[in-house]
């Protein structure tokens, strides 16, 4: 159960630290170019480097401090630093190819769904 409890305060915290990051984008920025979504991402991808190694195996013990950073907090940041994780393991691992179909099934595959969701919302809209 204390695991659960984990992965919600960090989402919380994590889809917070997320609205806000957008906000200080846009008022800072503006909209012309998704920086908010870039930036959130790249932190992401860096923090979650970070944690892996971090919460992994040399700091600290791992047992409820990765469910609330790395799934909670850092899942809802952001998924594309999962998505980076999981594609630099795959590299490390000398798995290539199974890294290359992996990205270009996400990319294709993610892009698709968005475009059939957006169709489908306007088919009921």
């Amino acid at each position: 159960m204390n695991t659960f409890i984990a992965v919600a305060v960090g989402g919380a915290l994590g889809a917070v630290s997320r609205y806000s990051f957008g906000l200080v984008a846009l008022a800072l920025i503006g909209n012309r170019f998704p920086w908010a979504t870039l930036g959130v991402n790249v932190v992401g991808s860096f923090l979650i480097g970070l944690a892996a190694v971090l919460i992994g195996d040399r700091i600290v013990d791992g047992e409820l401090w990765r469910p609330l950073i790395i799934v909670g907090f850092l899942g809802a940041f952001t998924t594309f630093s999962a998505f980076s994780l999981d594609t630099l393991l795959l590299l490390q691992q000398g798995n290539y190819n199974t890294a290359l179909a992996y990205i270009l099934g996400s990319v294709t595959l993610c892009l698709g769904g968005t475009v059939s969701g957006m169709q489908l919302a306007k088919i009921f809209a």
